[in-house]
């Protein structure tokens, strides 16, 4: 499901159970050690994605270990990111010769919780959500808009090492491209030949009852 919206310069892998054969290694039971059971196989089985994500590119298995914001380390020369809800777990990985950061996200095809719209969503965007979801129901477009933030996250944090709140960027939907913009709020960090990251550009997919976002930033 989730290389619709890819790259070719990208690899994803997706599962919709988790399998029996999805193991940790020992440096990452440490991690997960007295989490509860859901927690460790979303985790398990996420990693089990990645490595074989990391199998597609060409590269070698790694533990893969979480840093200060609970991102996950990749080896060296690689970029990546991982989701998981409930009933779906994917990693994605690319070399960073190609792209510079990416960010995938999967949310159940739902409503979001009641308040959290209002904490997470600009005016603008509230607007925009609520006459999506008058014209095309069968998406939850307050759903998405939450999945495409948290894609926006994944994607800055490895570039700008610092946090990023869901207000400092403004997202805006094509329905009918499966695409998505984002204008940023705050000053973006520099890239290599590229000079200051003000926006990206996404893609969205909604399938078997999930919504998923990705974006990626080209090198």
């Amino acid at each position: 499901m989730i290389e619709q919206i890819l790259p070719d310069r990208s690899v994803g892998v997706d599962v919709f159970e988790d399998p029996p054969e999805a193991k940790l290694w020992p440096e990452e039971e440490a991690l997960v050690a007295g989490s509860v059971e859901k927690r460790r196989l979303e985790f398990t089985t996420a990693r089990h994605c990645a490595r074989q994500a990391l199998a597609g590119l060409g590269a070698p298995p790694a533990a893969l270990l979480s840093g200060p914001k609970r991102e996950p380390l990749w080896p060296s020369g690689i970029v990546g990111s991982i989701t998981h809800c409930t009933g779906y777990r994917a990693a994605v990985v690319a070399w960073d010769r190609d792209i510079a950061s990416l960010g995938v996200d999967a949310e159940p095809n739902g409503p979001l919780p009641t308040g959290v719209l209002a904490s997470i969503a600009l005016d603008a965007e509230r607007d925009r959500v609520e006459e999506l979801l008058t014209q095309r129901p069968e998406v939850r477009w307050d759903r998405l808009l939450f999945s495409a933030k948290e894609s926006v996250y994944k994607t800055w944090y490895p570039l700008a090492r610092r946090w990023l709140d869901f207000d400092e960027a403004d997202i805006t939907f094509d329905p009918d491209r499966g695409t998505f913009d984002v204008r940023l709020l705050v000053p973006g960090p520099v890239l290599p030949g590229r000079g200051m990251l003000t926006q990206m550009t996404g893609r969205w997919l909604a399938q078997s009852s999930l919504v998923v976002t990705a974006i990626t930033i080209d090198r």
